[in-house]
């Protein structure tokens, strides 16, 4: 009986003693006890919303107003407006913002729809789109900027009014087209002709000097 409680005694001190060697172990020396860990899968890259502002003219009009701005959702499916519409009058020509290659001309849903890649813009590049447009361009066409499109359709219920819907994305992420538009181009209104006032007529025949 003596012996066995001996055994009992020293199992005891002996469990004691390696918790407490164990507790006192930092948690750096525990992984060098137990090997490297093993590596943690990398996901999926986050897309990059970086967007430089390359545009060198609006896709249509010269200063069109903008009827509804970019209003991302807060889901994938939630409501919301991804992309900018602009007030411009059936007919009017569809112009690429920037230099690219067309990835896409036809219908969807009834609609046209033009798609541009934008060339220097990364991988998976900047891709704009524009509906309703008749397209004048193919697929896989290059494109500079300002060259046309095709021309906007009309009767497009999207808006209630005729207008160009503009869109921007990078992969599947949604951007604000508007942050296209460097900011001389964004803020700038269209050019006027200002009206003569105060001239001094001059008499007829008389030589008209340069000041």
């Amino acid at each position: 009986m003596r012996a066995k409680r001996c055994v009992r005694t020293w199992l005891g001190l002996l469990l004691g003693m390696t918790v407490t060697v164990l507790g006192a172990l930092t948690p750096s020396a525990l992984a060098r006890a137990n090997g490297p860990a093993p590596p943690t899968p990398a996901g999926p890259p986050a897309s990059d919303t970086t967007v430089t502002p390359l545009a060198r003219l609006w896709p249509v009009g010269l200063r069109p107003s903008v009827l509804r701005g970019w209003d991302p959702p807060t889901t994938p499916y939630a409501r919301g407006h991804r992309g900018v519409d602009l007030v411009a009058p059936p007919g009017a020509p569809v112009r690429s913002v920037a230099a690219g290659r067309v990835s896409f001309a036809g219908r969807v849903a009834g609609r046209g729809v033009v798609a541009v890649e934008l060339a220097g813009t990364g991988t998976p590049p900047l891709r704009t789109t524009f509906t309703p447009v008749r397209a004048t361009v193919r697929q896989g066409d290059e494109v500079a900027a300002g060259e046309v499109l095709g021309t906007l359709e009309p009767g497009d219920a999207h808006c209630g009014t005729s207008c160009l819907h503009w869109g921007l994305r990078r992969d599947r992420t949604y951007l604000n087209p508007l942050s296209l538009l460097p900011p001389w181009l964004l803020h700038r209104g269209p050019s006027r002709l200002l009206p003569l006032t105060g001239a001094r007529r001059q008499p007829s025949g008389s030589p008209t000097h340069l000041r």
